[in-house]
């Protein structure tokens, strides 16, 4: 079917997208290399559609009655039509809405002579009028020859790139007359049949994850599904919490069938009327009475604070099997092992493995956050220690945890005198500035050229918390001058900030010193507060050897098939001694591990057989 075919019929209502299918999730590259590859006529994959009389829900505002006979879906490749018609049209497509497109792929131009494509620059295009939009070409809001009379009014213009304007503007108009290959479903599948098919074709492009596969079977049956967790997702977005569909499917897996990892359990009808019941609770009060603890109790504002929000799974299986209710008792273990999940990173790698056990533990412990913590114990150390501040920047999970430190200090923007917690306007939104003015570091030798200096120079432990503000007029004026002023106006603020009160560290020459000095007070701070939240039993967990390797590989735990048994060689390798070693040596600078020899990457036992 050509493009222009695929377009027209969307636009009369001929063509649909069912309610099953992802969002739009494409993003600018993808975008650019599909139009380059359609204007150079390179292969661009399939399309994949159903023609029934019996379908499923559909994206957009139109419902499917009996008196519209069969009708065409399209299944695999809405991506890239969505993509085609955002580009083209120059509008959101009829079975979106605006605010589903999350990603601005619009605004594409091309260079009418060398036919490059690059995503709108003023620098770049503003006084170069040979780059032109591509809606505006198939809007058809500019004409070659138009383009070639604007350019000979300034100057002479070659026959040649005469020509060029002309051959490529017509070329990119081509891609209206590309066909794509189509390939159909037949007609008397059945919704599931057509949703498992699908997912088999859906091999190129951004796959499906094992949660959108269980969405799209959800919506199956229940057609209403994917708009109704849409509707909490925005809702929740409103109030700074931002999550991915994959979240609350995990959220129904974990209720219904207290599992972390077994998706295929949601894709039977016979969960229809449970995952309805148990959405609804989620929805009206599960969702967020735990957010709410996480705000109260955690200061935690938003989702951008959180490392893994998966952490948040078992909290809503365990309240949803309490009904809401936990003792004040509980809600301090509840957010001191939260803490620590995102502190030591525990759904950073292997998330189902660690979802399925952290679950199965929330439903059978009778103190189930003692022994969840006592798992992450077991795989790390919990106490800080003032090296792990060294050279890390704002994403790492330190850096969260630093802030709520604050925020349960009550500690205050250093320049405006607010509290840190979430605050009305934007004016007063929190963000984070160099302490010691990043210009000022870089002209005295921690510039980019030098990693480990720069790396010194964006340590969170020159940074401080700051309203949105005070950050604006803070500029760069030198440390000394700027601390005195708040040590004069908010006596207490560096304190509650864990700002060294030193004078002398406060001056360029001794930065490095100030580093290690407020290190050393925010990891005796920071670990004194988290243990002091409550106080947590350490259970014998006694895990067996092959419990540890279902946990899977993380930074303390690794797998070697072998000692020096090269497998893909099938003979002695020593060089694979070396790798075994160097494994070891890391361990020993950093935390400590755990080196699992006759284990594939994937936990399969090999045995030691080979090495003897």
């Amino acid at each position: 079917m050509k493009i222009s075919q695929i377009l027209d019929k969307i636009d009369e209502g001929q063509l649909f997208v069912p309610a099953f299918q992802r969002q739009y999730v494409w993003r600018k590259k993808d975008v650019k290399a599909l139009l380059h590859s359609l204007i150079h006529e390179y292969p661009t994959g399939t399309i994949l559609s159903w023609e029934t009389n019996n379908p499923p829900e559909l994206k957009g505002s139109i419902a499917y009655t009996q008196s519209m006979g069969a009708v065409k879906l399209i299944l695999d490749g809405q991506q890239r039509i969505t993509s085609l018609y955002l580009i083209i049209r120059g509008k959101t497509p009829p079975y979106y809405e605006e605010k589903d497109i999350k990603n601005d792929v619009t605004n594409l131009y091309v260079n009418l002579d060398t036919l490059d494509l690059q995503y709108f620059s003023a620098k770049m295009m503003e006084s170069n009028p040979l780059w032109i939009d591509l809606t505006d070409i198939f809007q058809h809001k500019i004409k070659p020859y138009v383009l070639v009379k604007e350019l000979g009014k300034n100057g002479e213009i070659s026959d040649e790139l005469e020509d060029r304007i002309h051959s490529h503007y017509h070329q990119i108009e081509s891609i209206l007359s590309f066909d794509f290959l189509e390939q159909t479903i037949p007609i008397k599948a059945n919704i599931s049949q057509a949703i498992d098919i699908f997912y088999i074709v859906n091999a190129s492009g951004i796959n499906l994850t094992d949660a959108e596969l269980a969405l799209a079977q959800i919506s199956g049956y229940w057609p209403k599904a994917r708009h109704v967790i849409n509707e909490k997702l925005y809702s929740l977005q409103d109030n700074g919490f931002d999550f991915k569909l994959d979240f609350f499917i995990y959220a129904l897996l974990g209720v219904i069938h207290h599992s972390g990892k077994n998706m295929k359990k949601l894709h039977s009808e016979d969960n229809k009327e449970i995952i309805k019941e148990v959405w609804g609770r989620l929805d009206d009060q599960v969702i967020d009475y735990v957010l709410n603890i996480l705000k109260s109790q955690a200061y935690v504002d938003h989702t951008k604070e959180i490392n893994s929000v998966f952490a948040l799974i078992p909290l809503i299986v365990f309240a949803y099997n309490h009904d809401c209710k936990m003792s004040e008792k509980r809600i301090k273990k509840a957010v001191k092992w939260f803490y620590y999940s995102q502190l030591r990173q525990r759904y950073i790698s292997n998330l189902q493995n660690k979802l399925d056990k952290d679950i199965g533990i929330i439903v059978s412990s009778k103190n189930p956050f003692d022994e969840l913590l006592a798992n992450i114990q077991s795989e790390r150390t919990l106490e800080i220690s003032p090296d792990e501040f060294t050279g890390i920047g704002v994403s790492h999970p330190l850096f969260s945890t630093m802030r709520w430190y604050f925020k349960s200090k009550n500690a205050v923007c250093l320049t405006t005198g607010i509290t840190l917690g979430k605050n009305m306007g934007k004016k007063y939104e929190l963000e984070n500035d160099h302490l010691f003015p990043w210009s000022a570091l870089r002209d005295n030798g921690y510039g980019r050229s030098n990693k480990h200096k720069y790396q010194l120079a964006q340590e969170i432990t020159n940074r401080s918390i700051l309203t949105s503000i005070a950050n604006k007029k803070k500029s760069n004026q030198p440390t000394y001058d700027y601390l005195s002023e708040i040590k004069q106006n908010y006596p207490n603020a560096l304190e509650l900030q864990s700002i060294p009160d030193d004078e002398s560290l406060w001056k360029l020459d001794n930065y490095e010193k100030f580093l290690v000095e407020r290190r050393n007070l925010l990891a005796a701070g920071i670990n004194h507060w988290l243990d002091s939240i409550t106080d947590m039993k350490s259970p014998e967990l006694g895990m067996s050897i092959q419990e540890i390797i279902f946990e899977g590989e993380s930074s303390n735990l690794e797998f070697k098939s072998s000692l020096k048994w090269d497998y893909n060689e099938s003979k002695v390798n020593t060089v694979l001694e070396r790798v075994v070693l160097k494994t070891i040596a890391a361990f020993n600078n950093t935390d400590g591990g755990s080196l699992f020899i006759g284990v594939d990457d994937d936990g399969n036992i090999l045995g030691l057989n080979r090495d003897y």
